[in-house]
């Protein structure tokens, strides 16, 4: 039997030497390099459908297009 994923959960992870704080709750999943507070966020849903590749894809997109050269 497994248990239910009622309230968050936090655990520490380490990718090359950098920590971040995976925090797993009942609405999806957020990782955050530590000490700091933007990272990245799924819910569940968009990652059981799929959807997560095409969101992932469209914020890099737009990050692309708001990074370009501005008219000043």
């Amino acid at each position: 039997m497994t248990t239910p994923l009622d309230k968050p959960l936090k655990r520490e992870l380490d990718v090359d030497g950098v920590k971040y704080t995976l925090t797993l709750s009942p609405s999806g999943l957020k990782i955050v390099e530590k000490w700091k507070r933007k990272g990245h966020e799924m819910a569940w849903r968009d990652i059981v459908t799929g959807s997560v590749e095409l969101t992932e894809q469209l914020r890099i997109s737009v990050e692309a297009t708001d990074s370009g050269p501005s008219s000043s």
